[in-house]
C-alpha cells in the first residue's frame, strides 16, 4: 500500500482513542452497555473534531460479530470490511451532493428493507445541512418511526440551518472544539511512531495553527515533515505556514516598556518584508496582550495557550503593566483593528497606532494618589521642577479674594470647621490649578452651593452640599459626589448648574461630576434661615441665635 495521510493513517478504531470528545464517547459506551440504542443521532460541531469518525466506530460497533464489550474487535469479517469501505449495510451519504427530494425519497425507500450481513442498516449523512427544505420535510416521517433495523446518523458544521422538527426526533451530541494541549500530546505522539524529531514550540505553532480542528492539525504535520525532513524547526515551519513569530509580540510589549520609539518601526519593516498580514499581526497583537493581562491578574500562565517556553517570558511582565493600563491597551487596539480593516495604507495605520501606544503615560488612581500623599512618598519637589521651569508668581487664597471681592458678592459666614475642611481642600488641589481665577472659583465655592440651595433646596440643596472640587484641567472642572443616586441628580442638572455658575462666576465653567467613594467629602453646615427671619425679641439672646445660626433652627411663634 502506497503513502497514506496522518489524517486517515491513525484515524480512531475504536472509542477509547478519540481525544477531546470524552462526555460523547461515554455517553455512546454507557448506552450500548445498556442496550439503549437509538434510532437517530445528530452529531454537531466544528469541523475535523470527531464528528463522522465516531459515527462510524458506532456502526462498527453495532454490526460487530465479536464485540470486546462495548468496542468494536477490529479483526471480524464485518469490521474489516467497514474499515474498507465495502459493507453494504453502513451507507455514507454526502448531504451537499445528494440534496434533492428524488435523492431523500429514494433512501426512504431503501429504508424499508432489511440489512444483508450485519444487524442494523445504518446511513451517516455528513453535512446534513445541506438537504432542502423539501427533502427535510419529505424524511420526517421516516425518521420519526424508521424500521427497528435501522439506524441514521447525522453530522453537521452548522446546526442552526437543520429544521427543529429534524433535531427534535435524534439525540443530539455538540462536539468540542479540541484543545491545544490534547492536540500538541497526539502529535508529539505521532512524530515519535513516525521517527521525526519536533520540539514543543514547533507543536505549538502548528496546534494553534489548527485552531481546535484535528484533522486541519494533523494535515499541517504532513506539510511541515515535506517541507523541513528530518529537521523540523521553529523558523522553517513559521516560513511554511506564514506565520507571525511570537518573537515580534514580545518586541511590541518590550518597546511600549522602555519608551522605544525606534523598535516600532523597524517591527512594522519587518513586518511589511516579510508579507505578513497586518490584520493577523494586530490579532496575534489582541492576543498577546490578553495574556499579559492574565499573567497579571492571575499570576501565573495556567490560562494561557502557548510552548513553555513563551510561558515563562509572560511571568516576567508581572507588575511591568497596571491592570487599567491593559484595559486601555487592548481598548485602544480593538479600536484601531477596526479601523485597520477599512484604510488603505495598512502599515502607516500599524506605525501610528503603536507609536500612540508607546507614547501612552502609566495611569493612576486617586485612591494611590491619596495613599501616597498620606505615607508621605510624593514631596512637593516632585510636582515642580524649579531648575528646568521659570518661576511662576504664586498668590494666597485670601489675597485673591481681597483683590476680587468687589467683582463678586461677600461669601455668607460659615463655622470654623467648614472654614478648616475648605481650606485642606484648597491646599489638595492648589498645586492643579493653573490661574488666580481658578484659586478665586475654589475660594468661593461655598458661596456657589448656597445659591444653588437657596434656589432649589429641595431638589439639589442635599446633594450639592456634599460635593467638593477634586482637579481642574482645561476649564473643566471635576466634581465628586458621594453615592450614585446624588451623582445622576447632579447630571440631570448640568445645565442648570452651569449657568448659575457663569452668572455667579462671569466665567463660562463646564462641570464633570463623579463618585468618588474612597474620599470624604466635606459635608457642610447651612444656614437655612435668613437672618431676617428671626424674631426680633429674641435678636439679643445668645442662646437663640446659637441655635439658629449653627444648627438651623426655626422659631416656631
Amino acid at each position: 500500500m502506497g503513502y497514506v495521510v496522518t489524517a486517515r493513517k491513525w484515524r480512531p478504531n475504536n472509542f477509547t482513542e478519540i481525544v477531546g470528545q470524552e462526555h460523547v464517547t461515554n455517553t455512546l459506551i454507557n448506552a450500548i452497555k445498556n442496550g439503549r440504542i437509538a434510532h437517530a443521532y445528530l452529531f454537531t460541531g466544528p469541523r475535523g473534531v470527531g464528528k463522522t469518525t465516531t459515527a462510524r466506530i458506532l456502526a462498527k460497533r453495532l454490526n460487530c460479530l465479536a464485540p470486546k464489550e462495548t468496542e468494536p474487535c477490529n479483526e471480524c469479517e464485518i469490521c474489516k470490511s467497514i474499515k474498507e469501505g465495502q459493507f453494504l449495510d453502513i451507507i455514507e451519504i454526502d448531504g451537499a451532493s445528494n440534496r434533492g427530494i428524488d435523492e431523500i425519497r429514494s433512501l426512504r425507500d431503501s429504508v424499508k428493507y432489511a440489512p444483508t450481513k450485519g444487524k442494523y442498516k445504518v446511513y451517516i449523512i455528513d453535512e446534513v445541512h445541506m438537504l432542502t427544505r423539501e427533502s427535510f420535510n419529505a424524511f420526517l416521517k421516516t425518521l420519526e418511526e424508521p424500521p427497528e433495523h435501522t439506524i441514521f446518523i447525522f453530522a453537521t458544521t452548522d446546526i442552526q440551518k437543520v429544521p427543529l422538527t429534524i433535531i427534535s426526533r435524534c439525540q443530539r451530541y455538540d462536539f468540542r472544539r479540541i484543545q491545544l494541549q490534547v492536540i500538541k500530546d497526539l502529535l508529539l505522539k505521532i512524530a515519535k511512531e513516525e521517527k521525526f524529531n519536533i520540539d514543543d514550540e514547533t507543536l505549538t505553532i502548528i496546534a494553534k495553527k489548527a485552531d481546535g480542528a484535528l484533522r486541519d492539525a494533523e494535515s499541517y504535520f504532513d506539510q511541515v515533515i515535506s517541507y523541513c525532513g528530518d529537521k523540523i524547526t521553529k523558523k522553517a515551519v513559521a516560513e511554511m505556514l506564514n506565520l507571525i513569530s511570537d518573537d515580534i509580540y514580545f518586541d511590541v510589549s518590550d518597546a511600549l516598556i522602555n519608551k522605544n520609539y525606534k523598535s516600532i518601526f523597524n517591527i512594522s519593516e519587518t513586518i511589511y518584508k516579510n508579507g505578513w498580514n497586518f490584520i493577523d499581526f494586530f490579532t496575534g497583537l489582541i492576543e498577546h496582550f490578553r495574556n499579559i493581562l492574565t499573567i497579571t491578574l492571575s499570576e501565573n500562565s495556567d490560562l494561557i495557550e502557548t510552548s513553555e517556553s513563551n510561558k515563562k517570558k509572560y511571568l516576567q511582565y508581572i507588575n511591568q503593566f497596571s491592570q487599567g493600563d491593559l484595559l486601555r491597551l487592548l481598548n485602544y487596539l480593538n479600536r484601531s483593528f477596526q479601523e485597520l480593516r477599512f484604510t488603505q495604507n495598512q502599515k502607516l495605520k500599524v506605525e501610528v497606532s503603536l507609536a500612540h501606544l508607546v507614547g501612552l503615560e502609566k495611569s493612576t488612581t486617586i485612591s494611590e494618589i491619596i495613599s501616597k500623599v498620606n505615607d508621605g512618598s510624593i514631596e512637593q519637589s516632585d510636582l515642580t521642577k524649579e531648575k528646568s521651569q521659570p518661576k511662576k508668581k504664586t498668590t494666597e487664597i485670601n489675597e485673591t479674594k481681597q483683590e476680587y471681592k468687589t467683582d463678586i458678592p461677600s461669601q455668607q459666614s460659615v463655622s470654623p470647621s467648614i472654614t478648616k475642611n475648605k481650606e485642606k481642600k484648597v491646599e489638595k488641589i492648589k498645586n492643579t490649578s493653573t490661574s488666580i481665577n481658578d484659586d478665586l472659583i475654589i475660594s468661593k465655592w461655598e458661596s456657589f452651593v448656597d445659591i444653588i440651595y437657596k434656589d432649589k433646596p429641595l431638589i439639589l440643596g442635599p446633594v450639592i452640599q456634599n460635593s467638593e472640587i477634586i482637579s481642574i484641567a482645561d476649564n473643566k472642572y471635576r466634581i465628586s459626589t458621594s453615592d450614585e443616586d446624588g451623582n445622576f441628580l447632579l447630571k440631570s442638572h448640568k445645565d442648570y448648574i452651569e449657568k448659575t455658575a457663569l452668572d455667579y462666576f462671569g466665567k463660562k465653567l463646564l462641570f464633570d461630576f463623579q463618585v468618588v467613594k474612597s474620599q470624604t467629602l466635606a459635608i457642610r453646615k447651612k444656614e437655612i434661615i435668613k437672618p431676617t427671619q428671626i424674631s426680633e425679641k429674641h435678636t439679643n439672646t445668645p442662646i437663640i441665635e446659637k441655635i439658629i445660626s449653627e444648627l438651623g433652627g426655626q422659631e416656631i411663634k
